[in-house]
């Protein structure tokens, strides 16, 4: 494979598309490479949808378990609001930069520019980071429990285990992590948008279906426990809920767009939240309507009854290879800010992202990152706890408060307006719900780890 080192003509059309104008900046691999400019707000759609909408939606009829009708509905309502408010004002703070020539690509550009080098440095890099990173691995480790069931679904007597379904499905994504850049994951992430309004459809259709058969399971809407165990289950039915709302990758994604930017999020994040509307509220609500206080951490359980399903076999079959699918397009997604430090680190920028120096490397740290969260995936099957305590440390803070922050930062609007107060007010409830979620989940974890096993088959 020949070497094609850019023209200066071509690093200044490449620094143009980035929106900086200071033609002293030092090329960055990882931002030439990983997150190119090429995309339209359609693509910008689908690469949100992905990075928000997932399997986890399954525990909402959990949530609502836990939070009773109204305050469910009402929680889930208010966190789609406060979201799409929160995200398009990142955007809104990623447009006023690039308009003063500074096109800021990464969030921990962005703390770095607003807040100081410290915040990018120490704190919002590595925050990014360890979510972005968790996410993988509890995407291994469901695709590997989707493959599970899917096998025992048609062998329940079946001797493999849980480690080498999580292998197999690490080998898959082992491949695709390949593609060398976000804005090359489009058409996968186009099908991700599709299987996840497939698999919403699948389980809000089979919990009508179970809801209204004659062996309808017996529905009790009342909130279990005692007062402190409804509180702290309270608490951890918010945390779950912001969790599903949860992207930590905003910034990056509108790296993927082609200047000019203004007004392309927010039609991204328009299309985003018409399929979360249509996926949220119908699982959420069907899925406690049929099951009541008996819904299950994933509604998927609740489908199976003492090792016999609930729905013909070929339906959940068909509902798991949907959400198989789906979990690879969404670990893909979030191997991209670790893929992206990849290229930084040992990228040569002046090289053709294609050549024998830049693919070498690549394939070797992108195999590394895949492999080792992996081999997490199966040593750690109870990880879903480890995610929900960092979701709260890291979900809320970087969904929830930082944008708040950064745009008062930014424009600093009148302190006797309504977009001051209200943008402090969401930032300081959501760092009290980040702090109390942080104890309720360390509080689960301290209760289910007796139940803790490495490399556990469960």
């Amino acid at each position: 494979m020949t070497t094609v080192v850019p023209s200066s003509m071509s690093i200044s059309k490449i620094d143009k598309e980035r929106g900086v104008i200071d033609s002293s900046t030092e090329l960055d691999a990882g931002a030439l490479f990983v997150l190119q400019s090429r995309g339209s707000w359609i693509h910008c759609g689908f690469h949100l949808t992905t990075s928000i909408v997932g399997p986890v939606i399954f525990s909402l009829p959990f949530a609502l378990a836990l939070l009773g009708w109204v305050p469910g509905v009402l929680i889930i309502a208010l966190a789609a609001l406060v979201t799409f408010y929160a995200y398009n004002l990142l955007s809104a703070v990623l447009e006023h930069h690039e308009k003063l020539g500074k096109r800021q690509i990464r969030f921990r550009d962005m703390a770095r520019d607003i807040l100081g080098p410290g915040w990018g440095k120490f704190f919002v890099g590595p925050l990014q980071f360890s979510i972005c990173y968790g996410a993988v691995i509890a995407c291994t480790l469901l695709g590997g429990q989707s493959l599970k069931f899917i096998y025992m679904l048609y062998n329940s007597n079946g001797t493999m285990q849980l480690y080498q379904f999580i292998i197999i499905f690490g080998a898959a994504t082992l491949f695709l992590a390949q593609m060398p850049s976000f804005h090359s994951l489009r058409h996968i992430n186009l099908f991700s948008l599709i299987l996840c309004l497939a698999y919403s459809a699948c389980v809000a259709a089979g919990s009508i279906h179970t809801g209204k058969s004659k062996n309808a399971p017996s529905k009790d809407y009342s909130i279990k426990g005692s007062q402190e165990n409804q509180f702290f289950s309270a608490i951890n039915a918010i945390s779950i809920i912001s969790t599903t709302y949860a992207s930590g990758i905003i910034p990056e994604i509108q790296a993927t767009i082609a200047p000019p930017i203004k007004g392309k999020m927010f039609k991204g994040l328009c299309m985003c939240y018409a399929v979360i509307v249509s996926t949220y509220f119908s699982v959420g609500i069907s899925g406690y309507w049929s099951f009541g206080n008996r819904a299950q951490p994933s509604i998927l359980a609740n489908f199976m009854v003492d090792g016999q399903p609930l729905l013909p076999r070929w339906f959940l079959l068909l509902t798991n290879i949907f959400t198989l699918m789906q979990v690879t397009a969404i670990a893909l997604i979030y191997l991209q800010p670790t893929n992206e430090v990849f290229e930084k680190w040992f990228a040569d920028p002046k090289m053709d992202q294609f050549s024998i120096r830049n693919v070498i490397p690549r394939l070797i740290f992108r195999s590394l990152s895949v492999i080792s969260a992996t081999f997490l995936a199966a040593m750690l099957p109870f990880f879903g706890d480890i995610m929900a305590l960092f979701g709260a440390f890291g979900c809320i803070p970087l969904d929830f408060i930082l944008p708040m922050v950064f745009y008062n930062v930014t424009f600093k609007p009148s302190k006797k307006g309504l977009v001051f107060w209200g943008n402090t007010l969401i930032a300081v409830a959501s760092t009290l719900l980040a702090a109390v979620g942080a104890v309720a989940s360390v509080r689960q974890i301290v209760l289910d780890a007796r139940t803790y096993s490495l490399f556990a088959d469960v």
